[in-house]
């Protein structure tokens, strides 16, 4: 079944720091949204040039890996699939490294140690198809899958290019879906989880921004930007799929930033993940 929605606008708030320390029952709750963080790896030995930057700089030029689940009153929405499948994982459970990427953990435990299967996952979202965002995307087809339609269509194109990983996604072709047409999603209805539309990086890029009581507003950035130092210097990628696009995108999300006081994490950033607990603690 596939379902378009719009934009209900999004309320923000602004509040202290509060880390939760125990895993949450997948049959229990929460009063508001909270946000597991999980621990997907690392990419290293890039080169900053791919990305307009020479190594002297950037603070650092290696990336981790993350995805993450909001946990709503109304269920639970994960957001990226971290870059190696669970399945490349040996028995014994020990690291894996492929090429520039590496992870120590896979996801489906991590999960499991905060009270969650992915059955437990009512909606699922991508920030795009690149293969380090979609190695375990598959686990989440029984969900519904919240996507733009830009990003669908090339994701299932006859020949799809790039950094793409199609069998990390197949089974989403056939998932129930919201299908954007380069909208905002209202995801529970309530202005706490919003999908934002913001392409550039790929065709139907997108971002979440979280609502928390103690926390504040987050915004998930996926890979908006890749360095905090694109912020501030306006550079992007050499492999974006339209540079000018993105700008626009960037020029959204930093409006709501200052509109609302949100805190954005960059997905890939070391310095913004090393100071976030993960799961099975929380933010909320």
């Amino acid at each position: 079944m596939i379902v378009k929605k719009r934009l209900v606008a999004a309320a923000a708030l602004t509040a202290v720091v509060s880390f939760g320390a125990a895993a949450q029952s997948s049959n229990t709750p929460p009063a508001t949204p909270r946000i597991y963080i999980f621990d997907n790896g690392a990419i290293r030995g890039l080169d900053p040039a791919l990305f307009n930057f020479t190594r002297d700089e950037l603070a650092e030029v290696d990336f981790v890996n993350i995805s993450y689940l909001i946990v709503h009153p109304r269920g639970a929405l994960m957001f990226d699939a971290g870059a190696v499948p669970d399945s490349e994982f040996p028995a014994d459970g020990s690291p894996v490294t492929e090429g520039i990427m590496s992870a120590t953990q896979p996801l489906k435990p991590q999960l499991a140690a905060a009270g969650f299967t992915p059955s437990d996952v009512t909606h699922f979202a991508l920030s795009h198809y690149h293969s380090d965002h979609t190695a375990n995307a598959n686990e989440f087809a029984a969900a519904t899958w919240i996507v733009q339609k830009a990003e669908r269509d090339f994701m299932f194109a006859e020949s799809p290019q790039g950094i793409i990983a199609p069998d990390t996604f197949d089974k989403l072709r056939d998932a129930e879906a919201v299908i954007l047409d380069n909208e905002d999603y209202d995801v529970f209805g309530d202005g706490s989880v919003t999908v934002m539309a913001t392409p550039g990086h790929t065709p139907g890029h997108q971002v979440v921004a979280v609502e928390l009581a103690n926390y504040g507003t987050v915004v998930l950035g996926g890979d908006l930007y890749h360095y905090p130092e694109e912020r501030t210097t306006g550079r992007t990628p050499t492999f974006e799929l339209d540079a000018e696009q993105s700008r626009a995108s960037r020029v959204k999300v930093e409006e709501y930033l200052k509109a609302t006081g949100a805190t954005l994490w960059i997905e890939h950033d070391i310095a913004t993940h090393a100071a976030l607990p993960k799961a099975p603690a929380y933010m909320d």
